[in-house]
């Protein structure tokens, strides 16, 4: 019986059957009629044509899980205070993308017939509030995991700051981003030692709402330290503001491009001039050219922080088009 099977096959299919044995080099006969009354017709129509994939739901358990949403308008029965902020929330795209008939609080809560069955029962319904961190920012990245593919090696979600920890779903002070309150305050709850560097003497314009935390910082993680953002040259987080000292240059120093701006400059705030990790200009160069200003034309004894700053007469440190040392 599998005989017939496996010839017929070969018969109804011979341009498979040249493919599948004719285009093997060195392929005995004895070897090319033992596989086909081994294999059989039916698996070399799954190798020809590809098996089909088992499907994973019919239209009947479709319609069934279907059944098991309410829609957002008997949601909001109960929870009216929650749908009437829920106009202008972002997530409405949900619905609209379906013509309106899409479902937008189930998308996130969960089917809820179960729930309205048991006139409220609320351990019928995901309930974001009795749920773990880890549970809730799943939710979250099932829509988000693109956009925030980094999020789970972020050190906020290695400390368990969660999605819900600096964004209200329903209704955020800031609609764009829904979160709880505005920056820097909201970045502030958690990182004092930041705040009292923004305000030092000298620091970047964040407080007066110049520029944003985030304009530096992914806060939903990134392969760099302190969630830094990407961009092909690190040093483009300072320069794209900076523009001045961008470059490229022809004679580049070394620290500014091997390892950045932060070599020399606090980025939040200090008490020195031009955001300077040291209040004295020699002292900071002297980190790495003291042998130079022990002797040569400079004659300055190695750490001096007594003399005329270098900047005086190396005007270009961030790098120069004319001068290998500098100086213009």
């Amino acid at each position: 019986m599998k005989v017939a099977k496996a010839v017929l096959f070969m018969r109804k299919n011979r341009p498979v059957a040249r493919m599948l044995f004719g285009a093997v080099p060195g392929m005995s006969l004895g070897l090319r009629v033992f596989l086909i009354l081994v294999l059989g017709s039916g698996v070399l129509s799954a190798v020809a044509f590809g098996a089909a994939a088992p499907k994973t739901k019919t239209a009947d358990t479709q319609a069934a899980a279907s059944s098991e949403f309410v829609g957002s308008d008997t949601c909001a029965t109960c929870h009216d205070e929650v749908a009437k902020k829920f106009a202008t929330n972002p997530h409405t795209k949900m619905a609209e993308m379906h013509g309106a008939k899409g479902v937008t609080c189930e998308n996130c809560h969960g089917a809820g017939k179960a729930h309205v069955d048991g006139g409220g029962d609320t351990s019928k319904i995901f309930n974001p509030a009795k749920h773990s961190t880890k549970e809730v920012d799943a939710k979250c990245l099932g829509c988000h995991a693109v956009a925030h593919a980094n999020f789970e090696r972020s050190p906020h979600a290695k400390a368990n700051v969660g999605c819900i920890s600096c964004h209200s779903v329903h209704a955020g002070k800031e609609s764009d981003k829904l979160l709880k309150t505005s920056q820097p305050g909201l970045c502030y709850s958690c990182h004092a030692d930041q705040k009292a560097q923004f305000n030092m003497p000298i620091h970047h314009r964040v407080n007066e709402g110049l520029i944003k935390c985030t304009d530096c910082h992914d806060t939903h993680g990134t392969f760099n330290l302190v969630n830094l953002r990407n961009t092909p040259d690190q040093n483009a987080i300072c320069t794209k503001c900076h523009t001045d000292v961008r470059g490229p240059f022809t004679f580049e120093h070394a620290p500014v491009r091997a390892e950045g701006c932060t070599t020399c400059h606090t980025p939040h705030g200090t008490q020195n001039p031009r955001l300077l990790n040291m209040p004295s200009i020699a002292t900071l160069c002297n980190q790495c050219h003291s042998p130079v200003s022990a002797g040569g034309v400079h004659g300055l004894d190695a750490g001096s922080t007594t003399v005329t700053p270098c900047v005086t007469c190396h005007t270009k440190v961030h790098g120069s088009n004319a001068s290998q040392a500098f100086i213009r």
